[in-house]
């Protein structure tokens, strides 16, 4: 939309008066940051129309904040959401996901300047689990460095985790929700041999089983109608098994 108006203004022949830059004084200017300075900007990543009133009642309600915050709606799946404490603002802005009916909430910190034109919203942070790594390399240092490689890694769970019969590790990674979900990776072990471990995500919201990226399902991938009506069955490369069943 940045662009557009950008696209807009350079064919536009502007008045003088259009040309003029219209001054805010220091005091109103002062009084709109100190009012957006304890706020995020939020939007829903789906395709699916959603209950944007229960939507915020159950935000709300999920972070203990039904009086603590002000959740503004700013544009169209676009929030802004104004908070009384910068504690209960880094609260919510570090335990997500948080989302509604599988929709997750992407968030990012208020910056001067912003509009609903300008803002972007290009990642989000998942735990994600480390399945299958070899005994020597179940260790911090070795966790991090995979999570560096699906992304800026924000926390590492210092402990191994056990479910079933098997070990895991957790690390905390802000990813780019323009790449497919990671399934694996191969790590070179110290026995000189390359060893594939599988990636589970927790909380994992609404993903496209047949792109392996966020934000629609197969019932809203035209792509992958127009592979079946072409190809018939098409086998999917993602699906439920990315999803973690504990942390």
């Amino acid at each position: 939309m940045a662009d557009d108006v950008t696209s807009m203004l350079e064919k536009m022949k502007l008045t003088s008066e259009e040309e003029d830059v219209i001054e805010i004084p220091e005091e109103g200017r002062k009084e709109g940051i100190e009012s957006c300075a304890l706020s995020l900007i939020g939007k829903f990543l789906t395709c699916q129309p959603f209950n944007r009133k229960a939507a915020i009642t159950m935000l709300k309600r999920a972070w203990g904040l039904e009086e603590g915050v002000q959740m503004i709606e700013v544009g169209t799946n676009l929030f802004q959401l104004k908070f009384q404490t910068e504690f209960a603002m880094d609260r919510v802005l570090k335990g997500g996901p948080w989302s509604f009916d599988n929709q997750v909430l992407l968030l990012t910190r208020w910056k001067a300047g912003m509009t609903a034109d300008n803002v972007r919203f290009d990642s989000v942070a998942l735990w994600v689990q480390i399945w299958a790594t070899s005994f020597d390399l179940v260790l911090p240092k070795i966790v991090e460095t995979v999570g560096s490689r699906l992304g800026s890694v924000v926390e590492v769970e210092k402990k191994q985790k056990f479910e079933g019969q098997s070990y895991f590790m957790r690390v905390m990674v802000v990813i780019p929700i323009a790449k497919p979900n990671r399934r694996g990776a191969f790590l070179a072990g110290s026995d000189g041999k390359s060893h594939w471990v599988t990636f589970k995500y927790e909380r994992l919201p609404l993903f496209c089983q047949f792109w392996g990226l966020l934000g629609h399902d197969l019932k809203h991938c035209a792509p992958y109608f127009a592979a079946t009506k072409n190809d018939g069955e098409v086998i999917c490369q993602y699906g439920d098994w990315l999803k973690a069943t504990g942390g």
